[in-house]
């Protein structure tokens, strides 16, 4: 099973947690679609990024998208001139609306097999030494999502390796002392797509970003707060590592989840932030799907 149904299959659960609030967070997710078929970014203007985290989040409530997303992502053909991760994103995109309607597919694949680095990694441009644990979690996926041939293990894996921080975590770039969530988050998942087991010392890392009794995952040590992000890709990640929250750290964690809901459908991506997307709405759902195993 490829990474995105694996997320998708738990985001699936969160309705248990949400009753009839489900509604409200369908109604909120439908209502960030602009009229081309694009889901609006932070600026209102359609955005790939986005549209991936609007479709997931109707996938996961499984309902489907009425507006125009097939022509708006037609409109992107094989992401020529498109980033890693918008290309990423419009392979995802496809995989969730249905691949065989999108006639770009090996060429997209091709463009994002070529970003390979010079350490046998991913990286976000061409031609760099170093690849990025990010990189290489979201070109795996798109693979994927494609169908396309993933490097060998025995490339792409020392490549993360070499991301190892001194406290035992994963960074983006060689030579940390201090490890990130999303990098380290990035790391167990590669390390997943080859069935491969991050070792122990990531899991007690992890472990350590949680944040009690507030309930919520750090970005890294030194975070002045949890945020919603760090806190549904560990969860995922400890899933991942079959190693899940004691029921008193699940609580705590649940609790947290609650205080960054709204009743508009969507959820706070941390105490401190405002505005509302359909990318902070998935992870809400994320998020509710583990804790409600």
């Amino acid at each position: 099973m490829s990474m995105r149904l694996e997320m998708l299959q738990v985001a699936r659960l969160a309705p248990r947690v949400l009753g009839d609030s489900a509604q409200l967070v369908e109604s909120f997710v439908r209502g960030q679609w602009n009229g081309d078929g694009g889901v609006k970014d932070r600026s209102d203007a359609s955005d790939l990024y986005y549209t991936v985290f609007g479709l997931e989040s109707l996938a996961a409530l499984q309902q489907t998208a009425s507006a125009p997303v097939k022509a708006y992502l037609a409109s992107f053909a094989d992401a020529e001139g498109q980033d890693l991760v918008h290309r990423c994103c419009l392979a995802r995109a496809w995989s969730v609306i249905g691949m065989a309607d999108f006639p770009h597919r090996q060429a997209l694949a091709a463009a994002i097999a070529a970003q390979r680095a010079g350490d046998g990694g991913f990286a976000a441009k061409r031609g760099e030494a170093c690849g990025s644990a990010y990189a290489a979690y979201l070109a795996l996926g798109a693979l994927q999502d494609l169908g396309a041939p993933l490097p060998p293990a025995g490339e792409v894996l020392p490549a993360i390796a070499s991301l190892r921080t001194a406290d035992g975590g994963y960074a983006n770039a060689p030579g940390g002392s201090a490890g990130t969530t999303p990098a380290t988050v990035s790391a167990v998942m590669v390390h997943h797509v080859y069935a491969q087991r991050a070792d122990q010392v990531v899991v007690q890392w992890l472990r350590a970003r949680q944040r009690l009794p507030e309930g919520g995952f750090l970005s890294h040590a030194q975070a002045p707060m949890p945020d919603l992000l760090s806190t549904a890709t560990a969860l995922h990640a400890l899933a991942c590592l079959e190693c899940a929250l004691p029921p008193e750290q699940a609580e705590a964690a649940l609790d947290y989840i609650d205080s960054l809901w709204t009743n508009v459908g969507s959820f706070h991506g941390h105490w401190a932030e405002d505005i509302l997307d359909v990318e902070y709405t998935y992870y809400g759902l994320l998020a509710l799907g583990h804790l409600s195993l």
